[in-house]
């Protein structure tokens, strides 16, 4: 199989090493606007050989986009057009889906694709970036399965499953706020306390010394790229707008207890989120 991915970061860099490794493809076609881009995935295996986007649609059987949301948008239809007359199958890995399905939702060619979004990651980007190994037992997500042809649905399951992933399907909706609730706002979160001890270190220079383990882990995803979370926060703003004000009225319980020095608030506060460990 031919498989051409546009965009070649961490997500479609990933995808592509273990699509090839795993025998799933043989032959993966990078398009990515950024010429040095382009020349490290070439240079580091992780593409075959580089095209046009129209070049690599025409020569592939399954277009994987894997561009920053707003990108994606704007990618997406084009790409639907240049699949007319044919059986291609195309898929994107945002992390968000609402929009994108609004907008292509009357697309002639809706049926090849399938909205999906590989929940995996690091707070790398860009192609020297890219890991083997980095979907393994982690979950991907098929959206709005019904408007999505058969055999579009069997292809991305087979996909997904030669990277060791377990998939489960959601409605575009539903997605995109579990998302905002277990993604988005742990980005947030560590933005945010980045720029507090960022803004407190001018002062207090030892700080950032004393940073241990908990810090470290706490603000790991503040080295995440504005390229490709600014879209995320548009795309999906009123379900991180709800998360975020409800993780503001957390903090403010917090802040509440501490204040009043009631200890007891405090650990009831605790042994509640422990419950989290349940789930994870």
């Amino acid at each position: 199989m031919k498989i051409a991915v546009i965009g070649i970061g961490l997500i479609g860099g990933s995808m592509a090493l273990d699509l090839k490794k795993r025998g799933f493809a043989n032959e993966i076609i990078g398009v990515d606007n950024n010429p040095q881009h382009a020349n490290i995935a070439i240079l580091s295996k992780l593409v075959d050989r580089t095209a046009t986007l129209e070049e690599a649609v025409e020569a592939a059987e399954l277009i994987i986009l894997a561009t920053p949301i707003d990108v994606g948008k704007i990618l997406l239809p084009k790409v639907l057009d240049l699949c007319t007359g044919t059986s291609k199958v195309v898929t994107d890995v945002g992390s968000t889906k609402a929009g994108l399905a609004v907008q292509i939702a009357n697309h002639p060619n809706r049926g090849q694709y399938v909205a999906s979004h590989p929940m995996a990651g690091t707070e790398f980007s860009g192609p020297l970036a890219a890991i083997s190994h980095l979907f393994d037992y982690k979950t991907a997500i098929i959206c709005d399965r019904e408007k999505s042809s058969e055999q579009a649905i069997v292809l991305i399951q087979k996909m997904y499953e030669a990277l060791h992933m377990k998939v489960i399907f959601m409605n575009s909706s539903e997605h995109d706020v579990s998302a905002a609730y277990v993604s988005h706002i742990s980005h947030l979160s560590s933005f945010a306390l980045s720029l507090a001890v960022l803004e407190k270190e001018k002062d207090e220079k030892r700080i950032l010394d004393l940073a241990s383990g908990g810090f470290t882990s706490t603000v790991r995803l503040a080295k995440s790229s504005a390229e490709m979370w600014v879209p995320v926060f548009h795309q999906n703003s009123e379900n991180v707008l709800e998360v975020l004000d409800t993780y503001i009225e957390k903090l403010l319980l917090f802040r509440e207890a501490i204040y009043h020095k009631e200890d007891e608030k405090v650990a009831e506060l605790i042994h509640e989120s422990n419950k989290i460990q349940k789930i994870l």
